[in-house]
């Protein structure tokens, strides 16, 4: 659930809105403001997601909002002119929406804003994840630390599975289900029932195999995992 505040100095702009965010379920209405010196009260005092902001208000501009938040919560505007398009742009806005606003674009502009904040979401949860691993190794199971940004690709051998750091080649009596359950879904991802590959490796894709940053190796795409993988990279596709 995103919470949200409306801000608009008009009420009749907030009372469509509120009206949009109530038929998205995904939206939870914290508060609508026409003052936004109180709106930037609830962004200090209340877990705030998302503002749909109007940029032209007498006490604050939109603008002005935006710089005293800080990044705290995402924005889109919500306007009448469409010449603070780039400054808008320039300020990292999730969206701009002019009025009359109408409920399709409304929706577009919070998924926009959903997959902004998911991404958010990830990047802290990675930030304070542990970075490295141990692995038992060798017949007295000695135990190895390895630290997860040295990992080129994991390879399925039987019953062990290698784990390939530049020239060095682990082996662990492990299988790839429970290798893949100890590391960080947003940083690596099964391509085949045999090949675990860390996302920033991908230097390309060409046809069926992944091309491996740092390496002169290419790893097979499995075809049950291609739909998985096509959506992983598909928010960066142009």
């Amino acid at each position: 659930m995103i919470n949200c505040i409306i801000v608009d100095d008009e009420q009749h702009a907030i009372d469509i809105l509120v009206n949009y965010v109530g038929q998205t379920p995904l939206l939870h209405l914290v508060g609508t403001h026409t003052n936004p010196l109180e709106a930037l009260q609830t962004v200090a005092e209340q877990p705030v997601d998302l503002v749909f902001l109007d940029i032209q208000m007498p006490e604050l501009s939109g603008i002005d909002f935006i710089n005293t938040i800080r990044g705290s919560a995402k924005v889109i505007f919500t306007t009448a002119y469409s010449e603070f398009a780039l400054e808008g742009y320039e300020l990292e806005v999730i969206d701009y929406l002019l009025k009359p606003i109408r409920f399709p674009r409304f929706l577009s502009a919070v998924q926009k804003a959903v997959k902004r904040i998911q991404e958010g979401a990830d990047e802290a949860t990675d930030q304070t994840a542990d970075n490295y691993i141990f692995v038992k190794t060798g017949s007295r199971g000695t135990l190895l630390k390895i630290n997860l940004d040295e990992i080129d690709y994991i390879e399925a051998m039987k019953n062990y599975i290698a784990i390939y750091r530049g020239t060095h080649k682990t082996l662990v009596y492990s299988s790839m289900k429970d290798i893949e359950e100890h590391l960080p879904a947003s940083q690596f991802i099964r391509v085949h029932k045999s090949f675990i590959v860390p996302v920033q490796r991908i230097s390309g894709i060409e046809g069926n195999r992944i091309l491996l940053k740092g390496t002169n190796v290419d790893i097979a795409i499995g075809e049950n995992y291609k739909d998985q993988l096509m959506k992983r990279i598909s928010g960066n596709l142009i």
